[in-house]
């Protein structure tokens, strides 16, 4: 009986603790230019890290959601008008200037979101380029790019687009 009571517990307290880290929610929906799904890599470092994204750019606002490959939530990415605010999972919000040096001090590899809205759909983007971004497209569906890759001096981003809206 002893042993059923603790078990019974074991469960529990493990479906609090998955269900409380399962996934980090977005906002409801704005008027956005586009809103993508697919899949991240980056390797940066002696690091590397595989997961989702989910992301949503309008004119003055982006949220971003980063997942594992499992879905549980990594990070959530809001940029709106000057401010950029990052939450993690435990949950932890981070706040600075910008997403690059946010995503660098956070995640540890820099995520260009500014500039970035350009280049996943085919444009350019000088801003990115002098900063020192280079990308490579892959692969289009259509008329948009489906497979990109960004380079940043010891950074590589990968980018596989499997859902416009």
């Amino acid at each position: 009986m002893a042993m059923a009571l603790r078990r019974s517990a074991a469960y529990a307290l493990a479906s609090l603790l998955l269900g409380g880290c399962a996934q980090l929610e977005t906002r409801p929906a704005r008027e956005a230019e586009f809103d993508l799904a697919g899949r991240l890599a980056a390797r940066y470092g002696e690091e590397s890290f595989t997961g989702n994204i989910a992301w949503r750019h309008a004119k003055d606002f982006d949220e971003m959601l980063i997942t594992t490959p499992l879905g549980q939530g990594v990070a959530r990415i809001v940029r709106d008008g000057d401010q950029v605010a990052l939450t993690t999972a435990e949950p932890r919000e981070y706040h600075a200037a910008d997403v690059e040096s946010l995503t660098q001090q956070v995640l540890g590899f820099r995520l260009p979101l500014d500039g970035l809205a350009d280049w996943v759909r085919g444009r350019p983007s000088p801003d990115l380029e002098r900063r020192g971004w280079k990308i490579e497209y892959q692969e289009y569906a259509g008329e948009l790019p489906a497979r990109l890759r960004l380079l940043y001096p010891g950074i590589e981003l990968r980018l596989i687009i499997s859902r416009w809206k």
